[in-house]
């Protein structure tokens, strides 16, 4: 098979896979090009309330394929970056599965995800330094957020891989998982993320990326949604939440 982005939906979660196990699921310029066209329609996708982004069998993603860049490294940077902001901006919750190496590119994807869990053997790098590669400005903004300045900095300096208790000990991931249950986790986890408020996800989504302008609007969704009413109802009642708001773009749901 062609190294490729293979996509699911199941139960309401998105799974993408990066597919291109010859390489450690490296990613090949059509995959980076490819990535925001798949997010845009599984955005628009009213089955879809999470996405989940992994690596094909044991590895996440060993990062770029270094091939690609003995053309226009500065166009496969771009693609990358365009990739990476497309999976930030995803409007409804995401999560990196991580197996094995999640390195380069791979680290690039999986910080611009929401949530991070891996399996303990998992293995993380940021690698510029070895190619003489300027990382992009947003991706460190990024990573800081995420890790603080220092761990940043030890990544991008020195382009050594860590272990993800120490990936977990600096923010850099949000769980780590025995081998072998990083799939039963993560399946258990976005089953709650199908169930919540997509409302008070997007809005938490916004704020917590920064977005300080949003206030009227979000607090106008809030009061047209019904979802606070049918919420306080759900929980007086002892029921499950039919949550009726969508993110625009897609139609609502029955929750």
């Amino acid at each position: 098979m062609e190294p490729q982005l293979l996509h699911r939906v199941a139960d309401s979660v998105a799974t993408v896979v990066v597919h291109h196990p010859a390489k450690r699921n490296a990613m090949t310029t059509a995959m980076w090009r490819a990535l925001p066209e798949l997010l845009d329609a599984l955005a628009a996708d009213p089955t879809v309330r999470a996405l989940v982004l992994t690596g094909e069998g044991a590895t996440f993603c060993a990062g770029a394929d270094i091939s690609t860049l003995r053309g226009s490294a500065q166009e496969a940077q771009e693609l990358a970056v365009r990739a990476e902001e497309a999976l930030a901006a995803f409007p409804k919750p995401t999560l990196a599965a991580i197996r094995g190496h999640c390195v380069g590119g791979g680290a690039q994807l999986a910080a611009a995800c929401d949530l991070r869990f891996a399996e303990e053997s998992a293995l993380f790098g940021v690698t510029p330094a070895k190619l003489g590669v300027v990382y992009p400005a947003s991706s460190t903004r990024r990573l800081v957020a995420l890790t603080g300045p220092a761990t940043a900095k030890y990544l991008l300096f020195s382009g050594e891989l860590i272990d993800a208790e120490r990936a977990l000990r600096t923010g850099l991931v949000d769980e780590v998982l025995p081998g072998g249950g990083l799939g039963e986790r993560v399946a258990e986890f976005t089953r709650v993320l199908a169930s919540r408020s997509q409302l008070t996800q997007a809005a938490a989504k916004e704020f917590a990326n920064g977005h300080a302008d949003r206030d009227a609007y979000w607090t106008a969704q809030a009061r047209g949604s019904g979802d606070t009413a049918e919420g306080v109802a759900a929980f007086l009642e002892r029921r499950q939440p039919r949550f009726g708001w969508s993110v625009p773009g897609s139609a609502p749901t029955s929750g």
